[in-house]
């Protein structure tokens, strides 16, 4: 008997080109093969199906009929090694109708159907009971057959670019549903019961006609992301901060008037809120969003900022363009991370027009500086605490510490430490952190830690007071030249910044930091990734762009088997491994301004799904 040979026909494609007069010629030779013309003219696109393509799971009588001899010479092909088709990508042609007998299909786990010129589906597709992934957009559907909504293994629904007019209220059915994308339609309302589909992780609905939002929305645990630009909404529900996993709001273009204090939304880190009728940022929603990164509010009516938007000590980007705003709050200044603030086309009367069309770094300077002329006002000194409408802005430098306590002068008291559980000291030139100060930290149940923008040459000893506590380090911005081997003790820590600094290197002691789930050493003199990082089990996202890393070492992130963001951006990489294309768990690849010549800059273009095939497509077989 015959060794077993690998199992073939998983993937068929037919997308963009001419029919082919037989099934033969239109299997893909290859799973992972994708179908490129080279021919001048323009590939042609078909309306109609061959019939033997519902039946392709069956064998034919050529292949029945097979001799001994022909076996010897390719016994891959014979049709006992075949295995049932589960991929069909019939997407980019000019097809009006779907056979029922698509039914027969029943391995199918994806079906994809979009750009084509469909007005209906057959009921026979909810027979497929093994669809996990079903792309019908960029047709003319305006209605779903019910019975897809029985499909009991459904996790992908993509009804994006069609005519719907509503979502039927039989979706809350599709309970194992993962990522719902029903975009530039004319949906006017959501169904009550969507609260059921508490899988959810993204619900898309950008370019529809949403009024407003069911009350059983906030019921949907698990969403990440929600995209409701370009809709009516007037308001949002109260209970927002039931949606504790939020991470991504997408409101732009809508008719919102004010925006929740967000009470919960811990882990939102992307508020995009521009064009609305919105009036005032609320106080409460600075304090409860400590992950925000982005905040975009162009294009409203806000006519004041708040002194609490410093609370927002994560944020990256903040743009309030366009507003009636005419005084900007010193606070903005103790925004350690925030790289980008735009605030043209604002009445702004207390800082000079030439100071503002210097950008970001000017702005923030001149408030700074007007921040410690108001502390000395105040009776304060250079290097002393501030009050500024009630927002403490920590002063410590050099380690000087009160004689009663042994605590540095004006450091944030206890109350603060114990209600916000973060020390922050931004913007101060430091050089050195009392022990003293991490003890307190520890005795408060402090466990973010964020000394960004200082001039640290290392961590401070102190830190080691909180190895059992601390979950966020944040360190980015400062001189460390090196890592000391205690980080290893860190038991908690999830998510480390050592950006912008002076490293080339990590103590091998870092590869025990199990917990970790992002880490981030962009900006720093590292020629390659440490080996000690691939040992890292849990992390998720790497960002090692702007740094001299010279080659991949696929091999190394085979290991990291939760890997879904690499960035690599601005290094020295001269080549792309084709088998980085097989680590399917990366969802997010960035490799942009490096130096390789392949893949192709406009392919890096269309995102981590065209990259990734490129490169499977390059494996030698």
């Amino acid at each position: 008997m015959c060794g077993p040979y690998p199992r073939r026909r998983r993937y068929y494609q037919i997308r963009e080109f001419q029919m082919a007069s037989s099934a033969d010629e239109l299997e893909s030779e290859d799973p992972d093969d994708e179908l490129e013309l080279d021919d001048p003219e323009p590939p042609s696109r078909t309306e109609t199906l061959p019939e033997r393509l519902y039946d392709i799971n069956e064998a034919d009588a050529d292949s029945k009929a097979v001799n001994l001899e022909q076996l010897t010479i390719k016994e891959e092909d014979a049709w006992w090694n075949q295995v049932p088709l589960n991929n069909l990508d019939l997407s980019s042609n000019t097809l009006t109708h779907i056979s029922p007998k698509i039914e027969n299909l029943q391995s199918l786990t994806v079906l994809t159907l979009h750009d084509n010129a469909l007005v209906e589906l057959p009921p026979e597709i909810g027979k497929l009971e093994k669809l996990i992934r079903l792309n019908v957009s960029h047709n003319k559907l305006s209605q779903l057959p019910r019975e897809i909504y029985s499909l009991p293994e459904l996790r992908h629904l993509n009804i994006s670019y069609n005519e719907f007019d509503e979502i039927h209220p039989d979706i809350s059915d599709l309970h194992m549903l993962e990522f719902l994308d029903g975009g530039h339609n004319n949906i006017q309302s959501l169904p009550g019961g969507i609260g059921f589909l508490v899988r959810l992780t993204a619900l898309l609905l950008p370019y529809n006609h949403v009024k407003e939002l069911p009350p059983d929305l906030v019921n949907m645990r698990s969403l990440q992301k929600i995209d409701l630009m370009q809709n009516d909404l007037t308001c949002l529900p109260e209970d927002m901060g039931l949606l504790r996993k939020l991470e991504c709001l997408y409101l732009q273009h809508n008719d919102i008037l004010e925006l929740p204090d967000f009470e919960g939304n811990e882990t939102l880190s992307e508020l995009h809120a521009s064009n609305n009728y919105i009036k005032t940022i609320p106080k409460g929603m600075c304090n409860n969003l400590p992950h925000l990164k982005i905040l975009d509010l162009r294009d409203n009516k806000i006519t004041e900022l708040p002194d609490e938007l410093c609370l927002l000590r994560n944020l990256n980007r903040l743009d309030v363009s366009n507003n009636t705003i005419s005084v900007l709050p010193v606070t903005l200044s103790s925004l350690a991370h925030l790289i980008s603030l735009q605030v043209e086309g604002n009445p702004i009367k207390t800082i000079r027009r030439d100071i503002l069309q210097c950008g970001t770094t000017r702005i923030l300077k001149t408030l700074h500086e007007r921040a410690l002329a108001k502390s000395k006002e105040e009776g304060g000194s250079a290097d002393g605490a501030s009050s500024l409408a009630g927002i403490s802005v920590t002063r410590l430098r050099g380690g000087e510490t009160d004689a009663d306590d042994q605590i540095p002068g004006n450091f944030p008291d206890r109350y603060k430490l114990r209600h916000t559980r973060t020390l922050a000291v931004n913007l101060e030139e430091l050089t050195q952190v009392p022990d003293q100060v991490f003890q307190l930290a520890k005795d408060e149940g402090v466990h973010v830690v964020d000394f960004a923008r200082n001039q640290l040459s290392t961590l401070p000893n102190g830190l080691q007071f909180m190895k059992d506590q601390v979950t966020e380090l944040v360190l980015s911005n400062n001189l460390i030249g090196y890592v000391p081997q205690f980080i290893s003790q860190f038991t908690r820590i999830s998510f480390l910044n050592l950006s912008n600094n002076l490293l080339n290197d990590l103590p091998n002691e870092f590869g025990v930091l199990n917990t970790l789930r992002e880490l981030n050493i962009a900006n720093n003199r590292f020629s390659f990734i440490p080996n000690c990082v691939y040992e890292l089990q849990g992390l998720e996202i790497l960002i090692a762009s702007e740094n001299h890393i010279k080659m991949l070492n696929v091999s190394g992130l085979q290991n990291m088997k939760r890997l879904s963001t690499l960035d690599l951006r601005n290094n020295d990489i001269d080549t792309v491994p084709p088998i980085l294309g097989n680590l399917t768990n990366i969802t997010h690849l960035e490799l942009v301004g490096n130096p390789f010549r392949q893949p192709r800059h406009q392919i890096l273009m269309k995102g981590t799904d065209a990259i990734m095939s490129y490169l499977r497509d390059r494996i030698p077989t």
